[in-house]
Protein backbone atom coordinates (compact mmCIF):
# COMPACT_ATOMS: atom_id res chain seq x y z
CA UNK A 1 0.00 0.00 0.00
CA UNK A 2 1.16 3.53 -0.78
CA UNK A 3 2.29 4.99 2.54
CA UNK A 4 0.72 8.29 1.48
CA UNK A 5 -2.70 6.72 0.92
CA UNK A 6 -5.38 6.87 3.60
CA UNK A 7 -9.00 5.89 3.94
CA UNK A 8 -9.84 9.44 5.02
CA UNK A 9 -8.01 12.75 5.15
CA UNK A 10 -9.31 15.50 7.44
CA UNK A 11 -8.24 19.04 6.51
CA UNK A 12 -8.47 21.22 9.61
CA UNK A 13 -7.84 19.50 12.94
CA UNK A 14 -9.50 22.02 15.22
CA UNK A 15 -12.65 21.36 17.21
CA UNK A 16 -14.76 19.60 14.54
CA UNK A 17 -11.87 18.05 12.67
CA UNK A 18 -10.09 16.57 15.66
CA UNK A 19 -13.31 15.02 16.92
CA UNK A 20 -13.97 13.61 13.43
CA UNK A 21 -10.44 12.22 13.33
CA UNK A 22 -11.03 10.38 16.58
CA UNK A 23 -14.34 8.85 15.51
CA UNK A 24 -12.95 7.86 12.10
CA UNK A 25 -9.83 6.26 13.56
CA UNK A 26 -11.87 4.52 16.23
CA UNK A 27 -14.09 3.02 13.52
CA UNK A 28 -11.00 1.45 11.96
CA UNK A 29 -10.33 3.88 9.13
CA UNK A 30 -6.76 4.80 8.28
CA UNK A 31 -6.99 8.51 9.03
CA UNK A 32 -4.73 11.49 8.36
CA UNK A 33 -5.37 14.93 9.86
CA UNK A 34 -3.71 17.97 8.29
CA UNK A 35 -3.61 21.37 9.96
CA UNK A 36 -1.94 24.69 9.13
CA UNK A 37 -1.07 25.11 12.81
CA UNK A 38 -0.55 22.78 15.78
CA UNK A 39 -3.92 22.25 17.51
CA UNK A 40 -5.01 23.35 19.99
CA UNK A 41 -3.74 26.79 18.96
CA UNK A 42 -4.62 30.50 19.11
CA UNK A 43 -5.13 31.18 15.41
CA UNK A 44 -8.76 30.22 14.88
CA UNK A 45 -11.97 29.88 16.83
CA UNK A 46 -11.36 27.33 19.58
CA UNK A 47 -9.04 29.07 22.06
CA UNK A 48 -9.83 31.24 25.08
CA UNK A 49 -10.13 28.66 27.91
CA UNK A 50 -13.93 28.42 28.05
CA UNK A 51 -17.04 27.80 25.95
CA UNK A 52 -20.68 27.74 27.06
CA UNK A 53 -22.73 24.59 26.53
CA UNK A 54 -26.49 25.02 26.94
CA UNK A 55 -29.38 22.82 25.88
CA UNK A 56 -32.55 24.97 25.94
CA UNK A 57 -31.36 26.80 22.86
CA UNK A 58 -32.15 30.42 22.08
CA UNK A 59 -31.11 29.96 18.46
CA UNK A 60 -33.86 27.40 17.86
CA UNK A 61 -35.27 24.14 19.19
CA UNK A 62 -33.78 22.26 16.22
CA UNK A 63 -30.41 22.47 17.97
CA UNK A 64 -31.53 20.79 21.21
CA UNK A 65 -31.08 17.11 20.20
CA UNK A 66 -27.63 17.95 18.86
CA UNK A 67 -26.69 19.73 22.11
CA UNK A 68 -27.87 16.80 24.22
CA UNK A 69 -25.93 14.34 22.05
CA UNK A 70 -22.85 16.55 22.27
CA UNK A 71 -23.01 16.60 26.08
CA UNK A 72 -23.31 12.81 26.13
CA UNK A 73 -20.17 12.59 23.99
CA UNK A 74 -18.29 15.14 26.13
CA UNK A 75 -19.10 12.98 29.14
CA UNK A 76 -17.74 9.95 27.25
CA UNK A 77 -14.56 11.88 26.44
CA UNK A 78 -14.07 12.79 30.10
CA UNK A 79 -14.43 9.13 31.10
CA UNK A 80 -12.10 7.90 28.34
CA UNK A 81 -9.29 10.32 29.21
CA UNK A 82 -9.84 11.04 32.89
CA UNK A 83 -9.62 14.76 32.12
CA UNK A 84 -12.10 17.26 33.62
CA UNK A 85 -13.58 18.98 30.56
CA UNK A 86 -16.94 20.30 31.80
CA UNK A 87 -17.91 22.57 34.71
CA UNK A 88 -21.60 22.55 35.65
CA UNK A 89 -21.94 26.23 36.51
CA UNK A 90 -25.43 26.59 35.08
CA UNK A 91 -26.16 29.19 32.39
CA UNK A 92 -28.24 32.34 32.88
CA UNK A 93 -29.92 33.65 29.72
CA UNK A 94 -31.23 37.23 29.95
CA UNK A 95 -33.45 39.13 27.55
CA UNK A 96 -36.78 40.81 26.98
CA UNK A 97 -39.66 38.38 27.37
CA UNK A 98 -41.08 38.65 23.85
CA UNK A 99 -37.78 38.19 21.98
CA UNK A 100 -37.22 35.07 19.90
CA UNK A 101 -34.12 34.34 22.00
CA UNK A 102 -36.07 34.03 25.26
CA UNK A 103 -39.14 32.42 23.71
CA UNK A 104 -37.01 29.77 21.97
CA UNK A 105 -35.33 28.92 25.27
CA UNK A 106 -38.65 28.54 27.07
CA UNK A 107 -40.34 26.55 24.29
CA UNK A 108 -37.36 24.24 23.69
CA UNK A 109 -37.15 23.49 27.43
CA UNK A 110 -40.83 22.55 27.39
CA UNK A 111 -40.57 20.46 24.22
CA UNK A 112 -37.63 18.45 25.52
CA UNK A 113 -38.48 18.50 29.27
CA UNK A 114 -35.29 20.36 30.16
CA UNK A 115 -34.88 21.85 33.64
CA UNK A 116 -35.31 25.62 33.44
CA UNK A 117 -36.13 28.37 35.92
CA UNK A 118 -37.78 31.52 34.57
CA UNK A 119 -36.85 34.40 36.87
CA UNK A 120 -37.78 38.07 37.22
CA UNK A 121 -35.06 40.71 37.34
CA UNK A 122 -35.60 41.10 41.09
CA UNK A 123 -35.17 37.36 41.62
CA UNK A 124 -31.93 37.40 39.63
CA UNK A 125 -30.54 40.40 41.51
CA UNK A 126 -31.23 38.76 44.87
CA UNK A 127 -29.86 35.37 43.88
CA UNK A 128 -26.67 36.73 42.27
CA UNK A 129 -25.70 40.02 43.95
CA UNK A 130 -23.06 40.55 41.27
CA UNK A 131 -25.83 41.22 38.74
CA UNK A 132 -27.93 44.39 38.54
CA UNK A 133 -30.72 43.80 36.02
CA UNK A 134 -33.29 46.41 35.07
CA UNK A 135 -36.92 45.28 35.26
CA UNK A 136 -37.34 45.22 31.45
CA UNK A 137 -35.60 41.82 31.43
CA UNK A 138 -36.53 38.31 32.41
CA UNK A 139 -34.07 35.46 32.79
CA UNK A 140 -33.95 31.75 32.09
CA UNK A 141 -31.57 29.78 34.31
CA UNK A 142 -30.56 26.35 33.10
CA UNK A 143 -28.93 24.63 36.09
CA UNK A 144 -27.58 21.53 34.29
CA UNK A 145 -25.62 23.38 31.61
CA UNK A 146 -22.23 25.02 32.02
CA UNK A 147 -18.73 25.47 30.66
CA UNK A 148 -16.44 23.41 28.43
CA UNK A 149 -12.64 23.79 28.33
CA UNK A 150 -12.01 23.92 24.57
CA UNK A 151 -8.25 23.51 24.36
CA UNK A 152 -8.40 20.58 26.76
CA UNK A 153 -11.28 19.03 24.79
CA UNK A 154 -9.24 19.19 21.57
CA UNK A 155 -6.15 17.82 23.30
CA UNK A 156 -8.23 14.94 24.65
CA UNK A 157 -9.59 14.06 21.20
CA UNK A 158 -6.09 14.36 19.74
CA UNK A 159 -4.73 11.97 22.34
CA UNK A 160 -7.44 9.40 21.64
CA UNK A 161 -7.23 9.81 17.85
CA UNK A 162 -3.51 9.04 17.96
CA UNK A 163 -4.11 6.10 20.29
CA UNK A 164 -6.46 4.69 17.66
CA UNK A 165 -3.83 5.08 14.95
CA UNK A 166 -4.63 8.44 13.37
CA UNK A 167 -1.71 10.37 11.88
CA UNK A 168 -1.57 14.14 12.49
CA UNK A 169 0.62 16.42 10.40
CA UNK A 170 0.79 19.95 11.81
CA UNK A 171 2.02 23.32 10.53
CA UNK A 172 1.25 22.17 7.00
CA UNK A 173 -0.98 24.09 4.64
CA UNK A 174 -2.96 22.50 1.82
CA UNK A 175 -2.14 24.06 -1.57
CA UNK A 176 -4.35 22.01 -3.87
CA UNK A 177 -7.20 19.52 -3.71
CA UNK A 178 -8.11 17.29 -6.65
CA UNK A 179 -11.29 15.29 -6.20
CA UNK A 180 -12.90 12.44 -8.06
CA UNK A 181 -15.68 10.11 -7.04
CA UNK A 182 -13.22 7.35 -6.26
CA UNK A 183 -10.64 9.37 -4.39
CA UNK A 184 -8.94 12.63 -3.46
CA UNK A 185 -5.39 13.98 -3.88
CA UNK A 186 -4.14 16.62 -1.43
CA UNK A 187 -1.01 18.59 -2.28
CA UNK A 188 0.82 20.55 0.43
CA UNK A 189 3.57 21.94 -1.78
CA UNK A 190 6.21 19.39 -0.78
CA UNK A 191 4.06 16.26 -0.52
CA UNK A 192 0.93 14.71 -2.03
CA UNK A 193 -1.44 12.60 0.04
CA UNK A 194 -4.20 10.40 -1.31
CA UNK A 195 -7.41 9.15 0.24
CA UNK A 196 -10.70 7.50 -0.58
CA UNK A 197 -12.63 10.18 1.30
CA UNK A 198 -12.16 13.71 2.60
CA UNK A 199 -13.44 15.88 5.46
CA UNK A 200 -13.06 19.67 5.18
CA UNK A 201 -13.39 21.40 8.56
CA UNK A 202 -10.96 24.28 8.36
CA UNK A 203 -12.83 27.11 10.08
CA UNK A 204 -12.09 30.52 8.57
CA UNK A 205 -10.03 28.87 5.81
CA UNK A 206 -12.87 26.59 4.65
CA UNK A 207 -14.04 28.97 1.91
CA UNK A 208 -10.66 28.94 0.17
CA UNK A 209 -10.38 25.15 0.40
CA UNK A 210 -13.91 24.53 -0.81
CA UNK A 211 -13.30 26.77 -3.82
CA UNK A 212 -10.72 24.14 -4.87
CA UNK A 213 -13.67 21.76 -4.99
CA UNK A 214 -15.74 24.08 -7.20
CA UNK A 215 -17.89 25.12 -4.28
CA UNK A 216 -18.40 28.78 -3.49
CA UNK A 217 -20.17 29.26 -0.17
CA UNK A 218 -21.04 32.54 1.61
CA UNK A 219 -18.60 32.11 4.50
CA UNK A 220 -17.47 35.37 6.10
CA UNK A 221 -14.63 35.41 8.66
CA UNK A 222 -15.18 38.03 11.39
CA UNK A 223 -12.76 39.43 13.98
CA UNK A 224 -14.13 38.94 17.49
CA UNK A 225 -12.86 40.09 20.88
CA UNK A 226 -13.25 38.93 24.47
CA UNK A 227 -11.59 39.89 27.73
CA UNK A 228 -11.09 39.06 31.38
CA UNK A 229 -11.81 41.63 34.10
CA UNK A 230 -10.81 41.80 37.75
CA UNK A 231 -13.61 40.28 39.79
CA UNK A 232 -14.77 40.18 43.38
CA UNK A 233 -14.35 36.45 43.97
CA UNK A 234 -17.09 36.49 46.61
CA UNK A 235 -19.57 37.44 43.88
CA UNK A 236 -18.21 35.96 40.67
CA UNK A 237 -16.43 32.71 41.53
CA UNK A 238 -17.48 29.71 39.41
CA UNK A 239 -19.01 27.80 42.31
CA UNK A 240 -21.55 30.57 42.97
CA UNK A 241 -21.91 32.46 39.68
CA UNK A 242 -23.16 31.07 36.34
CA UNK A 243 -22.02 31.43 32.77
CA UNK A 244 -24.36 33.84 30.99
CA UNK A 245 -25.79 35.24 27.77
CA UNK A 246 -27.47 38.67 27.74
CA UNK A 247 -29.57 39.73 24.77
CA UNK A 248 -29.62 43.51 25.36
CA UNK A 249 -30.71 46.52 23.32
CA UNK A 250 -27.02 47.24 22.65
CA UNK A 251 -26.03 43.75 21.58
CA UNK A 252 -25.75 40.09 22.53
CA UNK A 253 -23.09 39.53 25.19
CA UNK A 254 -21.88 36.34 26.84
CA UNK A 255 -19.50 35.48 29.61
CA UNK A 256 -18.15 33.24 32.30
CA UNK A 257 -17.60 33.32 36.04
CA UNK A 258 -14.12 33.65 37.45
CA UNK A 259 -12.75 30.11 37.20
CA UNK A 260 -9.95 29.48 39.70
CA UNK A 261 -9.37 33.21 40.05
CA UNK A 262 -9.04 33.91 36.30
CA UNK A 263 -11.39 36.90 36.39
CA UNK A 264 -14.81 37.56 34.89
CA UNK A 265 -14.70 36.83 31.15
CA UNK A 266 -16.96 38.78 28.76
CA UNK A 267 -17.38 38.87 24.99
CA UNK A 268 -19.82 40.20 22.44
CA UNK A 269 -21.46 37.70 20.11
CA UNK A 270 -22.87 40.03 17.44
CA UNK A 271 -20.97 42.66 15.45
CA UNK A 272 -17.31 42.51 14.51
CA UNK A 273 -15.18 43.39 11.49
CA UNK A 274 -14.83 41.33 8.32
CA UNK A 275 -11.31 39.98 7.86
CA UNK A 276 -9.09 37.93 5.59
CA UNK A 277 -7.73 35.16 7.86
CA UNK A 278 -4.43 35.20 5.98
CA UNK A 279 -3.80 38.85 6.82
CA UNK A 280 -2.56 40.00 10.26
CA UNK A 281 -5.51 40.72 12.53
CA UNK A 282 -5.64 43.67 14.91
CA UNK A 283 -5.00 42.58 18.46
CA UNK A 284 -7.32 43.29 21.36
CA UNK A 285 -7.27 46.98 22.21
CA UNK A 286 -6.03 48.15 18.82
CA UNK A 287 -9.58 49.34 18.23
CA UNK A 288 -10.80 51.70 20.94
CA UNK A 289 -14.21 50.06 21.12
CA UNK A 290 -12.74 46.66 22.03
CA UNK A 291 -12.56 47.48 25.71
CA UNK A 292 -15.16 50.25 25.81
CA UNK A 293 -17.97 48.06 24.50
CA UNK A 294 -17.40 45.36 27.11
CA UNK A 295 -17.00 47.89 29.91
CA UNK A 296 -20.34 49.54 29.08
CA UNK A 297 -21.98 46.12 29.27
CA UNK A 298 -20.43 45.43 32.68
CA UNK A 299 -21.29 48.89 34.00
CA UNK A 300 -24.92 48.36 33.02
CA UNK A 301 -25.35 44.80 34.26
CA UNK A 302 -22.46 43.78 36.58
CA UNK A 303 -21.17 47.06 37.98
CA UNK A 304 -18.98 45.44 40.64
CA UNK A 305 -16.28 44.53 38.15
CA UNK A 306 -14.80 46.43 35.21
CA UNK A 307 -11.01 46.71 35.53
CA UNK A 308 -9.48 45.03 32.48
CA UNK A 309 -6.93 42.28 33.06
CA UNK A 310 -6.30 41.34 29.42
CA UNK A 311 -8.14 40.63 26.18
CA UNK A 312 -7.81 38.37 23.15
CA UNK A 313 -9.14 38.03 19.62
CA UNK A 314 -10.59 35.08 17.74
CA UNK A 315 -12.42 34.42 14.48
CA UNK A 316 -16.06 33.63 13.80
CA UNK A 317 -16.96 32.28 10.36
CA UNK A 318 -20.52 33.40 9.63
CA UNK A 319 -23.11 32.01 7.27
CA UNK A 320 -25.89 34.42 6.17
CA UNK A 321 -28.47 32.70 8.41
CA UNK A 322 -25.91 31.89 11.17
CA UNK A 323 -26.84 28.21 10.98
CA UNK A 324 -24.09 25.68 10.35
CA UNK A 325 -23.12 23.82 7.19
CA UNK A 326 -22.79 20.08 7.82
CA UNK A 327 -23.31 18.02 4.69
CA UNK A 328 -21.81 16.01 1.87
CA UNK A 329 -20.43 17.82 -1.15
CA UNK A 330 -23.22 18.05 -3.75
CA UNK A 331 -21.00 16.57 -6.47
CA UNK A 332 -18.82 14.19 -4.46
CA UNK A 333 -20.42 11.78 -2.01
CA UNK A 334 -17.00 10.96 -0.56
CA UNK A 335 -16.42 14.51 0.73
CA UNK A 336 -18.00 15.75 3.96
CA UNK A 337 -18.02 19.42 4.93
CA UNK A 338 -18.36 21.18 8.29
CA UNK A 339 -18.18 24.97 8.09
CA UNK A 340 -19.77 28.27 9.03
CA UNK A 341 -20.29 27.66 12.74
CA UNK A 342 -21.06 31.34 13.24
CA UNK A 343 -19.67 31.68 16.74
CA UNK A 344 -21.88 29.08 18.42
CA UNK A 345 -20.46 25.79 17.18
CA UNK A 346 -17.86 24.61 19.68
CA UNK A 347 -20.31 23.07 22.14
CA UNK A 348 -21.55 20.78 19.35
CA UNK A 349 -18.15 19.72 18.04
CA UNK A 350 -18.15 16.30 19.70
CA UNK A 351 -21.44 15.46 17.98
CA UNK A 352 -20.36 17.08 14.70
CA UNK A 353 -17.23 14.90 14.70
CA UNK A 354 -19.36 11.80 15.08
CA UNK A 355 -21.72 13.00 12.32
CA UNK A 356 -18.82 13.57 9.92
CA UNK A 357 -17.54 10.08 10.64
CA UNK A 358 -20.99 8.64 9.92
CA UNK A 359 -21.34 10.63 6.68
CA UNK A 360 -17.97 9.38 5.46
CA UNK A 361 -18.68 5.79 6.49
CA UNK A 362 -22.26 5.38 5.24
CA UNK A 363 -23.37 8.59 3.57
CA UNK A 364 -25.93 9.24 6.28
CA UNK A 365 -26.17 10.07 9.98
CA UNK A 366 -28.50 9.30 12.85
CA UNK A 367 -28.77 13.01 13.67
CA UNK A 368 -31.18 15.32 11.88
CA UNK A 369 -28.92 17.74 10.00
CA UNK A 370 -31.51 19.07 7.55
CA UNK A 371 -31.14 22.58 9.02
CA UNK A 372 -27.48 22.51 7.98
CA UNK A 373 -27.95 21.45 4.35
CA UNK A 374 -25.49 22.91 1.87
CA UNK A 375 -28.09 23.34 -0.86
CA UNK A 376 -29.57 26.41 0.84
CA UNK A 377 -26.56 28.36 -0.43
CA UNK A 378 -26.03 26.91 -3.92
Amino acid sequence: MNSNHYDVIVIGAGSMGMAAGYFLAKSGKRTLLLDSFNPPHNNGSHHGDTRIIRYAYGEGAEYVPLALKAQELWNDLEKATGKPLFLQTGVLNVGMEKTDFIQNIISSSQTYSLPLEVLTSDEVNKRWPGISLSNEYISCFEPTSGVLKPEECISAYRELAEQHGASIITNTRVKEIKAQNDGVAINTGNQTYYSDSLVVSAGAWSGELLSMLDLKLPLQPIRKTFAWFEADERLYNHKDFPAFAFNTSKGLYYGFPSIDGSGLKVGRHDGGEQINPDQPMLGFGELAEDEADLVQFLNSNMPNSHHLKYGKTCIYTLTPDENFIIDLHPAYSNIAIAAGFSGHGFKFSSAVGQILSELISSGKTEQDISLFAINRFI
